[in-house]
């Protein structure tokens, strides 16, 4: 198995990853503004937040319209980024949004968001044919709903 995540039931997980999903769902709306309360607010400490705030996601409940956030590093030459769209469209899915930071060096970092009911394949998959395209590091999955 090759796989990097799981869906699994959250009645056999420990209850501070509902917790740390209840937390950034406090940030995301604007409910509070930092970290500290929202860990409060929901019974966990900030180091469990920050721990798990990148590995415990919720799935979105209906099938029309899944949505992910990719952050990656391009290297800043020309046709990079639309290889890049190119690989995401190849694979089905649908960009909402691009953001692209300025250069720092040769290399600028990027987040897309986009629709992915619509991948040929699962995430995981996609996250690693971003990571063999020439030009893209470290790409990586932030967010999914």
């Amino acid at each position: 198995m090759n796989d990097d995540y799981l869906i699994v039931s959250k009645s056999v997980l420990p209850d501070y990853f509902e917790k740390v999903v209840e937390a950034r769902e406090l940030l995301r709306s604007g409910e509070v503004r930092e970290v500290s309360e929202a860990a409060r607010r929901v019974g966990i400490s900030r180091s469990t937040y920050y721990k798990y705030k990148d590995c415990a996601f919720t799935m979105s409940q209906g099938d029309s319209c899944r949505k992910a956030v990719i952050s990656m590093i391009l290297r800043h030459e020309k046709g990079i980024l639309g290889k890049v769209l190119g690989v995401l469209s190849d694979n089905g899915a649908n960009i909402l949004t691009i953001t692209q930071n300025p250069p720092i060096g040769s290399r600028a970092s990027v987040v897309v968001s986009m629709d992915i009911s619509g991948l040929v394949s699962d995430i995981n998959d996609l996250i690693s044919v971003l990571a063999a395209t020439d030009g893209v590091e470290h790409p990586a999955l932030i967010d999914m709903a």
